[in-house]
This record gives C-alpha cells, sequence and structure tokens, in this order.
C-alpha cells in the first residue's frame, strides 16, 4: 500500500460512521480536505428509536462554503459519505439530541401508502368541512404525481444550491449512507416529529422524489429540509399535483402558507429548490 493510498483512506474517525465499523476489506476514500470536526453519538439520555453502538454523523466545528459540499457530494460514490449543510448547530447537532432510526427499515415503507395514509386521517378529522383548501382533489387522495422533466443533471443543480445555502454559514455533516434520503433516518433528524413520529416514511417519500423529480437533499436544520429539485413540475396542473404531495409530507406549508393547493403549486411550479417546515 504506497503513501498515496494511506492518505485517501478516510481520514481520523469517520470509518466509525459505517456499520462495519471501516472494514479495511471495503474501499473507501477522500481526497478532500476537511475542516476541523468530530464525530456526534446520540446522547444517551435522550430518547432513542434504537440502540446504536456507532457514532450518528460527523459535523465540523465552523461554517463551510458551498463549494465544499459540492466537492463532498462529488466524492460520495468514492467515500460513502454523504455531505449535509447543517443549520442551527448547537440544537441538536452537536448536543446529539438524535434519534437514529435504521436505514434498511425504509425499505418497509412505500411513499405513496404514507401519502393516503395521511389523507384519509386528514379527510376522518375533517369531515364536516367543505375541503376547499385541498381543491381540486378534496376528500379524494389522488396518489404521487408523475414525474418531472429534468432542466438540469440533479447533482449540477444540487451543487448549486449549496452555493446558496452556503452564504447562510451552516456547518458541515456527513452521514455514512447510499443516498441523501437516507441521511434523515441515519443522523437521527426529528424535525417533523408534530406530523410523524417516525422519520424512515419520510424518508421513503423523499427517496420517491430523488427518482421521480431529481430532488438532492442538501440541509437540514431543527425542523427544516433543503431539497435541490432537477425535473419540478412546469404546468400548473401537474403543480397542483405535486403541491398535494407536499401537503401530505409537510402540512404547514399549506395550512400556515398561501391556504391552498392552488396557491402553493405556484409557489413551486418550476422551482429548483423545494424548502419545508415543521412547526
Amino acid at each position: 500500500m504506497d503513501d498515496l493510498e494511506v492518505r485517501r483512506r478516510l481520514p481520523g474517525n469517520l470509518p466509525q460512521l459505517f456499520a462495519d465499523g471501516g472494514d479495511d476489506t471495503v474501499e473507501r476514500t477522500l481526497s478532500v480536505p476537511l475542516p476541523e470536526g468530530d464525530v456526534v453519538w446520540p446522547d444517551p439520555g435522550y430518547p432513542q428509536r434504537q440502540l446504536l453502538m456507532r457514532p450518528a454523523f460527523w459535523v465540523s466545528d465552523e461554517p463551510v462554503h458551498g463549494e465544499l459540499w459540492a466537492r463532498l457530494r462529488a466524492e460520495h460514490p468514492r467515500s460513502g459519505l454523504w455531505p449535509l449543510l447543517l443549520d442551527e448547530t448547537d440544537q441538536p447537532w452537536a448536543s446529539g439530541q438524535v434519534a437514529p432510526e435504521p436505514v434498511p427499515e425504509i425499505g418497509n415503507y412505500v411513499p405513496h401508502a404514507f401519502m393516503y395514509e395521511v389523507w384519509a386521517d386528514w379527510a376522518e378529522q375533517a369531515a364536516d368541512a367543505d375541503h376547499d383548501d385541498l381543491a381540486p382533489f378534496g376528500r379524494h387522495c389522488p396518489g404521487p404525481a408523475p414525474s418531472g422533466t429534468p432542466l438540469d443533471d440533479p447533482d449540477a443543480m444540487a451543487d448549486r444550491y449549496a452555493r446558496v445555502l452556503g452564504a447562510r454559514g451552516p456547518s458541515l455533516g456527513l452521514a455514512a449512507v447510499d443516498r441523501g434520503a437516507d441521511a434523515l433516518a441515519a443522523v437521527g433528524w426529528q424535525g417533523a416529529l408534530n406530523h410523524n413520529e417516525w422519520t424512515a416514511p419520510l424518508a421513503a417519500v423523499v427517496r420517491g422524489w430523488e427518482d421521480r423529480f431529481g430532488a438532492r437533499v442538501v440541509g437540514l436544520g431543527f425542523n427544516t429540509l433543503e431539497l435541490s429539485v432537477s425535473a419540478p413540475p412546469l404546468t400548473t396542473r401537474h403543480a397542483v399535483h405535486v403541491a398535494a404531495e407536499h401537503w401530505a409530507f409537510c402540512p404547514d406549508i399549506l395550512f400556515q402558507g398561501p391556504g391552498t393547493l392552488a396557491g402553493y403549486a405556484e409557489e413551486i411550479r418550476g422551482k429548483t429548490w423545494w424548502s419545508f417546515w415543521w412547526d
């Protein structure tokens, strides 16, 4: 093994993030220099959903810029580490107030089933309402929207959005996952806890958006999620259908926003990033 290969292997304690503990037979490399940082273990006094025998993620000590995110994103196929721009570092990131969930459980959830379940629960609770806010669908869940038409390469779009978010001075996070959507469960993010008890179903929905809309997970906050989108809905009809998915995923963006699917659809039509927040 030559000196160059040694230098390229995952530095420091990053191998601890992987379930195999950084097995030497698995070749993972990282050629991008990292800022100072450390791995974060879930706080043992915080309610956990699984007993994690390894750190949940790595986080930088200081803010970073979007260019670094883009370089690390390009290294993901070799490093196995998905970069995240983390807002509100002290809570929950640095304090370890996270509740990681097993990434394999994401595959147990079907996005359209989650959407139908949310819709049915709402229809039952709002049985006497006129349902104008969810027009034209009302009580009848439309199911997932068709795929969008790509405007650009998904990774290139993600890199551009990372530069925008990087201007806010976020910290850098690294999660040991095969795809960005899985980071939601792996790092123990609970931003949508008031909407859904588990994060894995939401990660399954984001997986679907990765496939149909070229979405990429770029940033996470205490109760926020930032996605780049390379194939957004371009017509009003398509945007309304996508808006229905967004509502099931994050009701606050509608009920504490424009108030109707039609109003929200105009906000996301042709937009190459989706921002979600939960109360």
